[in-house]
């Protein structure tokens, strides 16, 4: 079994790919998420235009940090000349990869005719591939939906003209824009695109565990996955999923002192990234879902007292102090198994 993908001139030395999320992926994330042992985690959306007039928050959200393996920069826009800029810029602050994002179903985005409203203006798309390919010597993907709804199922076409211009590889959520995360996503769906083109195919949505992970690749016939939501309060996922793959590993969660270390590191970094009260403030989404995510306490009611209790916190010190405690007062019997598949909470995946 392969274990990597090749885009353009950029080997991805794993098939577990982490998915460009909003308020998510920032550097401090992508960092983290990194030493764990992700191969590939994406930058925020970052909006083409205003990366073109180096808008001071959407330059911070394509941050390109050093010793990352790999950066992939995803831009979000609908006029041909600013998405040339944008690639441009992303190129010369370090991007690997450049990716497009044809998907996300936020009405904020559609509603600027970009994202997955792109789907139903398959022509633009194709002119905002071509003008992001013609304007960098990096590799440019694109992270699509299955159509607009189910009437207009276009993904394979949108594919193929993609391939036509230079695209490098696709990623499909296996949704329409219409479900935008509702239902389940149709891994065989993703496969009608596979068989479309010979580019590298990336399968997306609702992959939690390692059975999802080995049965999205069977059903869509994709070479590599990518994680979204899965990944909140677990930036280990990637990599763990990875192993799982490769060998069949049955593969346990960290331990308290595992993940209190992760999170204290993941906090230190918001704060050092952001400065304060910004840092923590960003953070405590994170935070939130670090606490549902672990194992203990065990009754849920516990762990929402927790999360409250912990994101009303106003100074590091008290959060790091905080989650200590709390972890370190319960007695475990053992590590959850990784396929143990936690809640799925919504949020800005994209």
């Amino acid at each position: 079994m392969a274990t990597g993908i090749q885009i353009g001139d950029v080997w991805v030395p794993g098939r577990v790919l982490t998915a460009p999320m909003t308020g998510i992926t920032d550097l401090p994330f992508r960092v983290l998420a990194s030493r764990l042992g992700a191969a590939y985690v994406a930058t925020e959306m970052v909006a083409a235009a205003e990366l073109a007039r180096a808008r001071p928050d959407v330059v911070r959200r394509a941050a390109v940090g050093d010793g990352l393996p790999l950066t992939v920069i995803q831009l979000v826009g609908r006029d041909p000349a600013t998405m040339a800029q944008g690639a441009r810029m992303a190129e010369a602050a370090g991007a690997d990869i450049i990716d497009l994002n044809f998907g996300c179903p936020a009405k904020e985005v559609t509603g600027s005719a970009c994202g997955s409203a792109l789907m139903r203006t398959p022509d633009l798309a194709a002119r905002l591939m071509q003008a992001a390919v013609e304007a960098t010597s990096r590799p440019v993907t694109v992270k699509m939906r299955l159509g607009w709804d189910d009437a207009s199922r276009n993904a394979p076409d949108i594919a193929r003209r993609a391939e036509d211009l230079g695209i490098k590889a696709i990623t499909v959520h296996g949704r329409t824009r219409q479900q935008f995360y509702t239902g389940r996503a149709d891994w065989r769906a993703v496969g009608e695109v596979k068989a479309a083109v010979a580019l590298p195919v990336i399968v997306n949505g609702d992959i939690l565990t390692a059975d999802d992970a080995r049965e999205a690749l069977h059903q869509s016939g994709a070479d590599a996955l990518m994680l979204g939501r899965g990944v909140y309060g677990r930036p280990w996922l990637a990599a763990h999923l990875e192993r799982a793959l490769a060998d069949g590993t049955v593969l346990t969660e960290p331990d308290r002192a595992e993940r209190t270390a992760i999170v204290i590191e993941h906090l230190r970094a918001s704060v050092a990234f952001y400065g304060l009260p910004l840092g923590l403030k960003m953070f405590r989404k994170h935070l939130g879902w670090y606490v549902e995510q672990a194992p203990w306490p065990a009754d849920p009611q516990e762990r929402r007292a927790a999360k409250a209790r912990l994101c009303r916190l106003e100074h590091p010190g008290e959060v790091e102090q905080a989650i200590t405690q709390l972890w370190s007062s319960v007695t475990l019997s053992g590590h959850s198994p990784v396929d143990l598949a936690p809640q799925l909470v919504d949020a800005g995946a994209v």
